[in-house]
């Protein structure tokens, strides 16, 4: 993640011991640290060994790492298993980071990484593996859960060096809708009151100064690393996304997320997760106390088809489920039981539905909001942020939603203040007719985006997009043809094509394409020649939109990022074609 170092100075850290973080930590990491000690000296094969791994709790250390690059003296290194492990650069990360760490602690057997071959190691090979482990410069402890605490490990050690209150986090899980829901919810806390900050693909920090992330979610010490910056600055509510990437990695192990929301699940990621069911069942973590023990609310999108496994688990776990929804007649806790959409916005007639235990006597009220936000989609992640931003005052304390220090009515009026987050349904300035940058990826965003425009649109929908390379192939001619359904007309061009051919993506899009649908349709590899086509083919009552690559600021060519904002383009074409 391309962050600022965010653990305390390397001029004034003070060391720590493990023994020392077992003494200082709550009750549970205490007793996974202890367990943790205990499996590594009974794994050691020789009394050697098991003496030098029983005094790892007493080595001191300076600071986790999870990058050999960042390694320095006497720093613990954390050996990780990637999702496709490469065995021979594991070993070389290891037998590197053991030339300089105070100890490593290792998710894959170090033994087996030792071992010359990648093959099941022969008793005599196993036996010259742990010699050669004995051997070298440091300890290497296997630790094969370490996931399960690594989180909680690390902020251990950053309250160790100086402790402090750390943020209540929100966290949002889905496939669309996780960065506008996230700032959403930190700007509405914000207005009424709470200091908050951001953590997720737009960015990681405090409203109108974030710095920008490489990945959705983090790696476990980045995040943790963040979320004790944010305690530092005395963030109150800290709103991120979670990833199923993320989820499944326990790379939030240790954040305490309050609240849960979930937006929908649409195909996406099937290049990392074998089917939709492995995929629902990453994001459902984020709603089970076992992965997540500070859970108290679940907020969750009842109108998406995979809503069922997160509150079947929200409810396992005894949470309070508040659910939000588009349709009238769903009784769900927050719904949108009128939308009218213009260009300039929406106005919602917001139904609050409070009738669960946690709240008390039944309460149903009709609130009328107007959300400068465009396209249907963006009411559900209003509704969502709305229910989140109710949910953080009961978490703060308050006895119900209905109290009066959670009032909703305060809440909505801060909605006509909020701003969309950067690359999502961002209009651009012209003279005439209307266009758009959007993030939408996936065929469902793109349908959503699409849907939602064609209803305020006078002339024709024009829709600029392509596929990234190097992922999910099976979802390109999807893409098209949600383009296709939606648009009257459509320029198939490239998004980030990475180390494929830009043709050869263009070429997968095609796929299945009826005539008709050629005749709609222009090609054009070079993204910014596509902006700039259509730019200039579009009517003074036309919409454009330009999706797929929304806030990004580069496009990845042969493994290099090069310089490229749509927004940017977009106002040099218009600028050029003279509608600004």
């Amino acid at each position: 993640m391309t962050m600022p170092t965010l653990s305390p100075n390397s001029a004034t850290v003070t060391t720590a011991t493990l023994q020392q973080l077992i003494d200082t930590s709550d009750n549970r990491l205490a007793q996974q640290l202890t367990a943790m000690i205990a499996a590594s000296v009974q794994q050691a094969s020789s009394q050697s060994g098991a003496d030098q791994i029983q005094s790892i709790a007493h080595i001191p250390f300076q600071q986790f790492q999870l990058d050999s690059r960042q390694l320095s003296n006497n720093d613990v290194f954390i050996l990780l298993k990637s999702h496709n492990p490469n065995y021979q650069k594991s070993r070389n990360y290891l037998l590197q980071a053991a030339e300089k760490a105070a100890f490593v602690l290792s998710e894959m057997d170090p033994a087996a990484l030792i071992s010359e071959a990648n093959t099941p190691l022969k008793m005599d090979g196993e036996s010259n593996a742990q010699q050669q482990l004995a051997a070298l410069p440091c300890p290497i402890l296997y630790v094969p859960n370490i996931r399960d605490f690594l989180g909680s490990l690390i902020q251990a050690y950053l309250q160790y060096q100086q402790p402090v209150t750390l943020p209540k986090v929100v966290a949002v899980t889905g496939t669309n809708g996780k960065t506008t829901i996230s700032q959403l919810v930190a700007q509405l806390t914000q207005l009424t009151g709470m200091s908050s900050a951001v953590m997720g693909t737009a960015g990681n920090g405090r409203l109108g100064a974030l710095v920008q992330a490489s990945h959705t979610t983090g790696d476990a010490l980045a995040v943790q690393q963040f979320l004790y910056q944010m305690g530092t600055e005395n963030a109150e509510i800290l709103a991120l996304e979670a990833s199923s990437h993320g989820l499944d990695q326990q790379r939030l192990q240790g954040v305490p997320v309050s609240i849960a929301i979930y937006t929908n699940l649409s195909r996406d990621h099937l290049d990392y997760h074998a089917d939709m069911e492995e995929y629902a069942s990453a994001k459902a973590k984020l709603f089970d106390k076992a992965h997540f023990p500070d859970l108290t609310h679940a907020i969750i999108n009842v109108d998406d088809e995979h809503a069922q496994i997160m509150l079947d688990t929200a409810t396992a776990s005894d949470l309070t489920v508040w659910t939000y929804s588009l349709e009238p007649a769903t009784s769900a806790t927050f719904v949108a039981a009128d939308i009218e959409p213009s260009l300039q916005g929406v106005k919602i007639s917001l139904r609050t539905d409070f009738n669960d235990k946690t709240v008390g006597d039944e309460k149903t009220d009709i609130i009328e909001i107007v959300s400068p936000l465009l396209g249907r989609f963006n009411v559900a992640n209003l509704l969502a942020a709305i229910a989140a931003a109710v949910a953080t005052g009961t978490v703060a304390g308050t006895k119900s939603a209905t109290d009066s220090n959670v009032d909703i009515g305060r809440i909505a009026t801060a909605v006509t203040q909020l701003q969309g987050a950067v690359g999502r349904m961002q209009r651009v300035s012209s003279n005439d007719g209307c266009f758009i940058v959007d993030y939408a990826h996936t065929p469902d965003a793109l349908s959503q985006v699409l849907a939602s425009l064609k209803t305020h649109c006078k002339g024709q929908l024009w829709a600029v997009f392509g596929c990234g390379g190097d992922r999910d192939a099976g979802k390109r001619p999807l893409m098209a043809q949600a383009g296709l359904t939606g648009a009257d007309q459509v320029v198939l061009t490239a998004d980030n094509p990475r180390t494929e051919d830009p043709n050869a993506i263009l070429q997968d899009m095609q796929a299945g394409m009826s005539a008709e649908q050629y005749q709609r349709t222009h090609i054009e590899p070079a993204r910014q020649k596509a902006i700039e086509y259509a730019v200039s083919q579009a009517g003074p009552d036309d919409i454009v939109v330009i999706a797929g690559k929304g806030h990004e600021t580069y496009q990845e060519i042969n493994n290099v990022r090069y310089d490229f904002d749509d927004s940017v383009i977009l106002q040099q074409a218009l600028a050029q074609a003279g509608r600004i």
